[in-house]
């Protein structure tokens, strides 16, 4: 007597190949962290990531929420890349220090925050503001080597606010959370490693 051999059918579906529609959307949508990189690599290779870069991005990185968090629209972070950096070049065109600049711009956004009732939401950014933009300002008044590396972390360091703020869908639009993160970690990091080896 033989054993008649057992046909078992599988009950898993097959396993689908993600369409080229899907791919696409997934690229596209991953848009910011390419744009942050972008940023970074060429900031990198081209050697304009020094400390006074870095103390000037990690400044205007944290002006931009300021400004989000003051109008409570979260565009606005978007917009401020522009307005901070006119801020900057104003300040140095008029024969201030840029962090002057940032300051004043700080203090109007905060009365204007007051004014609507906001400040709730943008003291935290004003406090994030000026802790960042003290590490910053010492990075630039100390030895050339510490002072990138001190601004290299002041940097990288914005990346963990970014994280939260990406996380918590709060403030900024996550579109700008995730740019900055993969700005700011990749450069402040790249810029440590450049005081060290470079």
């Amino acid at each position: 007597m033989s054993a008649e051999p057992t046909i078992r059918t599988s009950t898993a579906a097959p396993a689908l190949e993600p369409s080229s529609g899907a791919t696409v959307r997934c690229v596209v949508s991953r848009w910011p962290a390419a744009l942050g990189l972008g940023v970074a690599a060429a900031l990198l290779a081209t050697g304009v990531g020094d400390r006074a870069t870095l103390a000037i991005g990690v400044s205007a990185a944290a002006l931009c929420y300021l400004a989000a968090a003051a109008f409570g629209r979260r565009w606005v972070a978007w917009a401020s890349v522009l307005g901070t950096s006119l801020v900057i070049v104003a300040s140095e065109a008029a024969g201030i220090p840029w962090w002057t600049g940032v300051g004043i711009t700080a203090l109007m956004l905060l009365i204007v925050s007051a004014t609507r009732g906001a400040t709730r939401a943008a003291v935290p950014q004003a406090l994030a503001l000026v802790g960042f933009g003290a590490v910053a300002v010492t990075a630039l008044a100390i030895d050339p080597q510490a002072g990138l590396v001190v601004a290299g972390l002041a940097l990288a360091g914005h990346g963990v606010w970014d994280v939260v703020h990406h996380r918590r869908d709060q403030v900024v639009p996550r579109s700008m959370a995730e740019a900055c993160f993969f700005l700011d970690v990749p450069l402040g990091l790249g810029c440590i490693a450049l005081a060290f080896f470079g």
